[in-house]
């Protein structure tokens, strides 16, 4: 039989290649539901064993369900999406080739901040929520201009949500194009977004659940605001960044010493004088809003100040002088300038100093028109209406002139607090705001919410310590209300009194099956429409939850918990989470809080945590610092395999530069898979498969590709695909470099030997397109239908078993020493600058007698590879083996 008879009916093409796989195979895929869940072929979960392993505890074995991470939709998928993904595919399709029934669904988190922020500078628009509905209103031609952007059109929030979800839908097409292109196995008919109805549905939900079980609470208290975008944030979504100041040295005059005097004040020093006292501060524009100073309780200097009085320069107002422990004596002059607010630790000192309030600051960054009680106006009318910075520059000569600005301030740079998507510092605003607890401010809930942390498997191991430091650190309850517009709203309604005046404390909400609802449009039990916003009636709460409100319900959301228990039974708890590191103290640790107070486990058995993507200067690849790489032409240049196989060379956990040279590798490693394949089923692997495997080579090759089943396979239930691919892809070389060399003469004879040589080809290559194909789908694929029937990701993964049921046994050290001998025989002939066709007349093999023994099972092959007319053993002290050419 002829190459071309045995390409023929094996199905091979002529000219395979890579170009163009994914186009044939991704709807292949989506057509045949290769990657389907099947939910008949699932049994009920074990919820209370969600930290067991896989068939343990009466935890069903058959499901592997997959928490998978909704991208935000608010601008492009670069390399860092494309690297974490594809980490958790390598995973869905080994769990898949198990046997496993996956459940691998995914979510597009598009609402929230994000969302509007990219909306407001696609359109040029802003949102009004008092203007009314235009339903004929369309947005205008995109791009708009750089003046639209600056001044852009009020729409009404009814038409901002619109548009919000008309241009999400759009970025969702975008994105599941490039997730198909890459070859994530998802099933695409699990998709749903944060803002859709089951989402919001399941949000609503458990909101009412948390606030009947008293865990959701609303309250007056300071909270941190972020002016640009108009809303308060939570402490997860804080970060410090280094920003210029300076102290400012403010002199305040004593009224009154404190009752623990002794009548003869300290000596005058630095942070003194005779009848007044010096505080450094870096917010001189919040002095209207004093209300206290605070010293350490050890600090002797102010010890006979405690419990007295002073006077704020300018403005005229009295503040009693406190001693906390959060006072640092060596910061400035010991003496702190407390305001309602500045920063966190005033928040502290006004709660447990039960201290009185005085809002200088609104929500627009301004400074309030009116002054609050006890404060000059007179001054106060000079910042009144001024944004901070401009108040400060504008204080700070008014206490020039008045002499109470001591010295010229001290430029300084130093951490100021800002929201992670934000422009402008954080403000401290005193609002009305929905709390989850969170163990922030319970003791008992933080050492059950440590405890489910430590429950988790965590991959790699050490980040659990990021997670114990988050919770640990917890100093409030979870903010979850945002005063924005495209998001979950809060399905709660308030009674108005005869006054107009809103019933906090008793609000109205709906029945669990009307949801989701829309308080703005929709109206509660016993009240129609025209009773909004009149006393007597009701008035809607006007906030969204957080987005991380909803996104840690993911689990429940994708699962059904709230409109499919049949589904939730068989996919809750779930096994995976594959999430970025910098997320854990947000979505991991959120998702946790939300499963714990609902059902009382961990959502998940595994957490893996992916690392960063660095840019070539080691730099870490982010939208703000421009070096993001997008991966649309590099997948279209060098094939999703390509790019799949470098993502997959990081391991989870550890950051992985951006290298295209990894990328061509890959493309490379394909490329020889391709044409590796067809050469062994030109070679008749494709006749004889299942047959034994009966010549030493052929059974030392299977055996050492049987250590290689076992060492990927432990990789992947470690969550180490690198390891697995490492393992793979080294054999594969030795493979082709090696093994086919060696007996590709004999395969293309007759006999027994010709048979086993075609037997141990064909097992190899089933064995190494399975093994290769939670990295390289598309070349898989490929080869696997020229020879064999159905899906190789259909296929079950490759056992040792299997193995030895084509060669019983084997000896994996004769594959290395026939490789040795070959690599030795390529020397000769390179360094004679003589073509690897070039005959030998005489070849010596010398080394030990055993070593020349157990090469000597495989004479006739080494000559075939060597094209050597005559070896000869010749047993020598030399302890490794040694091949001398004569030429």
């Amino acid at each position: 039989m002829t190459d071309t008879d045995r390409y023929q009916r094996a199905g091979v093409p002529e000219r395979p290649s890579l170009d163009g796989l994914a186009e044939k195979w991704a709807p292949r895929w989506q057509e045949e539901g290769t990657y389907a869940f099947d939910r008949t072929k699932t049994t009920v979960r074990d919820r209370g064993a969600a930290s067991e392993a896989p068939g343990r505890s009466g935890r069903s074995s058959d499901v592997y369900s997959i928490d998978t991470p909704p991208p935000t939709v608010s601008g492009e998928l670069h390399m860092g999406h494309v690297f974490s993904y594809t980490h958790t595919d390598t995973v869905a399709r080994f769990q898949r080739m198990r046997g496993r029934t996956v459940f691998y669904p995914m979510g597009w988190d598009d609402n929230g901040l994000p969302t509007e922020r990219r909306v407001q500078n696609v359109y040029g628009v802003s949102c009004d929520p008092n203007l009314p509905y235009a339903p004929q209103w369309q947005p205008p031609e995109r791009p708009v201009s750089e003046a639209a952007r600056k001044a852009p059109t009020p729409i009404s929030r009814r038409n901002f949500v619109e548009l919000c979800a008309r241009l999400t839908a759009e970025d969702e097409q975008v994105f599941e194009a490039l997730w198909r292109q890459l070859g994530l196995s998802v099933d695409w008919s699990l998709t749903y977004t944060t803002i859709g109805d089951r989402a919001r549905a399941t949000s609503q939900r458990a909101f009412l659940n948390n606030l009947a079980r008293g865990e959701a609470y609303t309250a007056e208290a300071p909270a941190l605001w972020d002016v640009g975008f108009g809303t308060a944030v939570a402490q997860a979504e804080l970060e410090d960044r280094e920003r210029p100041g300076a102290y400012h040295r403010i002199r305040f005059e004593v009224v009154a010493p404190g009752p623990g005097s002794a009548g003869t004040p300290p000596a005058p020093g630095p942070g003194r004088e005779e009848r007044h006292v010096h505080v450094e501060t870096t917010r001189p524009e919040l002095l209207p809003g004093c209300v206290a100073l605070v010293c350490h309780p050890d600090d002797e200097r102010y010890a006979d100040l405690v419990g007295g009085r002073v006077r704020t320069p300018l403005f005229g107002a009295e503040v009693t002088v406190y001693a906390h422990p959060l006072a640092d004596p060596a910061k400035g002059t010991g003496l702190v300038m407390t305001c309602t607010f500045g920063d966190l630790a005033d928040v502290t000192w006004w709660r447990e100093l039960r201290l009185p309030t005085r809002v200088v600051i609104g929500r627009d960054g301004r400074l309030l028109p009116d002054p609050p009680a006890e404060v000059d106006p007179t001054p106060y009318a000079e910042l009144a209406g001024l944004r901070v910075n401009a108040a400060r520059r504008r204080i700070v000569e008014l206490l020039a002139a008045s002499g109470d600005l001591i010295g010229e301030p001290k430029p300084v740079t130093h951490p100021v607090k800002f929201y992670e998507r934000g422009d402008s510092p954080l403000e401290i605003i005193s609002t009305r705001q929905w709390y989850l607890r969170n163990g922030g401010r319970d003791t008992e809930l933080r050492a059950e919410l440590l405890a489910r942390g430590r429950e988790l498997n965590w991959v790699p191991e050490h980040m659990w310590h990021r997670y114990e430091h988050w919770v640990s650190g917890l100093t409030g309850d979870w903010l979850i209300s945002r005063q924005r517009y495209f998001g979950v709203p809060f399905p709660i309604w308030y009674r108005l009194d005869d006054a107009g005046e809103p019933d906090y404390a008793q609000p109205l909400t709906p029945e669990v099956s009307l949801l989701p609802i829309d308080p703005t449009s929709d109206t509660p039990a016993g009240y129609d429409e025209s009773q909004r916003g009149q006393p007597g009636g009701f008035m809607a709460d006007p906030d969204v939850m957080d987005t991380w409100a909803t996104s840690s319900l993911t689990p429940q959301i994708v699962g059904g918990w709230h409109d499919d228990p049949e589904l939730f039974a068989r996919v809750f708890p779930m096994d995976l989470r594959p999430q970025g590191q910098e997320i854990i103290r947000t979505w991991l640790f959120s998702t946790v809080v939300r499963a714990h107070l609902e059902a009382g486990v961990l959502p998940w058995r595994d957490a893996v945590l992916s690392g960063w993507i660095l840019d070539p200067d080691r730099k870490k690849m982010s939208k703000s610092k421009g070096n993001v790489q997008t991966p649309m032409a590099l997948l279209e240049e060098n094939g999703p395999d390509a790019v799949r196989y470098w993502a997959a060379s990081g391991r989870p956990g550890t950051d992985l530069a951006f290298d295209p040279g990894q990328i061509r590798i890959g493309r490379r490693l394909a490329t020889k898979l391709l044409n590796a394949s067809k050469f062994a089923l030109g070679l008749g692997a494709a006749d004889a498969l299942r047959a034994p495997a009966t010549e030493p080579l052929d059974r030392s090759m299977l055996a050492a590709l049987s250590t290689v089943v076992a060492t990927a396979t432990d990789a992947f239930d470690r969550y180490d695909h690198t390891d697995a691919l490492q393992a793979t892809e080294s054999f594969f070389w030795r493979f082709c470099d090696d093994y086919i060399e060696l007996v590709k003469g004999r395969a293309y004879g007759e006999g027994s030997g010709a048979d086993s040589a075609r037997a141990a080809l064909a097992a190899a290559l089933a064995v190494q397109l399975r093994l290769f194909a939670p990295f390289l789908p598309y070349v898989t694929e490929e080869v696997w239908s020229w020879w064999r029937y159905g899906s190789v990701h259909r296929s079950p993964w490759p056992t040792t078993y299997e193995i030895q049921r084509v060669a019983a046994d084997g000896d994996p050290a004769l594959l290395d020493l026939a490789g040795a001998a070959l690599t030795q025989i390529r020397r000769a002939k390179s360094e004679r600058k003589l073509s690897m066709r070039t005959e030998i007349p005489l070849a010596e093999a010398l080394g030990p007698a055993a070593m020349l023994e157990q090469l000597s099972t495989i004479a006739a092959d080494l000559k075939a590879a060597g094209r050597i007319t005559k070896l000869d053993f010749l047993p020598d002290r030399t302890p490794e083996l040694v091949i001398a050419c004569a030429f």
